[in-house]
């Protein structure tokens, strides 16, 4: 468990990824050095790890599927190897008749239905239900906003593949990477955030944050599902929400300090106006939680 300051540094790196050592510092009350100290221990000790998430427009992502896997075993096996598949970003344990939860991404519905067989394929897999998303509400670490028109050379895309590896990776660096000057390597960093190419934000355990309990659910809104999209996208609570189609109108994930408070979180949303019905399932382990994309080799 974090103390409050490292408690703050952690919710800031996870609102910008790249904030200055001086500005973490004014945010906390500490000195510059004291700050630099923390965030490093930080990024060492592995509470949180500093990235670049590619707009998925960017990398032909467009097709997102909520996977809920059914098990014939044991359900950590599945979950295992639904992680090495290329195209899930997400896995979890959970309790409920769906063993594990997944999120996978593709470049299309064609790609994303050949990714879905393969995982129906592998041992353990009982069933597949695949929820198809058409409109991401709310994700704290991802890029929501929609995208226009960007043209990226091949020095954005080197930029690209550097931040996805560390997204705090020091602009002297980046320079060096790329041969341009300091002050043109910041300059592009600063486009490629400011136009929604890439998210840089730290990714944390939930634990760290004394969010000690994790759940999924599935809400069914029927007519009204835009307009209770938008009153569950203002619940603090939601960490991610999304649109679609399949069993339910809308599925999202909640994060909350105690079960209590998880309790707590899944009655808001049940008191939304126009949540016709809600299905959740308990999150007990996150296999993988990964956003990094293959970019093109330039």
């Amino acid at each position: 468990m974090l103390d409050a300051v490292d408690s703050v540094l952690v919710r800031e790196l996870q609102r910008d990824g790249r904030a200055t050592f001086q500005a973490l510092a004014d945010r906390v009350g500490l000195s510059r050095t004291a700050v630099r100290a923390r965030v490093q221990g930080l990024l060492e000790d592995g509470i949180v790890r500093v990235v670049g998430i590619v707009h998925a427009q960017v990398i032909g992502a467009g097709a997102v599927g909520h996977l809920t896997v059914a098990s014939a075993g044991p359900a950590r096996d599945v979950a295992l190897e639904l992680a090495k598949q290329p195209a899930i970003c997400f896995a979890g344990l959970t309790t409920g008749p769906h063993a594990v939860v997944a999120e996978a991404r593709a470049r299309d519905d064609e790609s994303l239905a050949a990714a879905v067989d393969d995982i129906r394929q592998l041992p353990g897999v009982a069933s597949v239900e695949v929820f198809r998303s058409v409109e991401v509400v709310k994700d704290a670490h991802s890029v929501v906003r929609p995208l226009g028109e960007v043209m990226l050379d091949d020095i954005d895309w080197r930029l690209l593949q550097e931040l996805q590896r560390d997204g705090r990776a020091p602009y002297t660096r980046l320079a060096g990477i790329i041969g341009l000057s300091q002050a043109a390597t910041r300059a592009r960093v600063v486009r490629l955030m400011r136009s929604g190419v890439i998210q840089v934000t730290g990714l944390a355990a939930p634990a760290a944050l004394g969010n000690l309990e994790l759940a999924a659910f599935g809400v069914v809104a029927g007519s009204a599902s835009r307009r209770v999209a938008r009153a569950l996208g203002s619940l603090d609570s939601v960490r991610y929400l999304s649109a679609g189609f399949g069993r339910f109108d809308l599925i999202g994930r909640i994060e909350a300090g105690s079960a209590a408070a998880l309790v707590d979180a899944l009655d808001a949303v049940r008191a939304v106006d126009g949540v016709q019905d809600l299905d959740s399932w308990h999150v007990l382990d996150i296999v993988k939680e990964s956003y990094a994309a293959d970019l093109p080799d330039r």
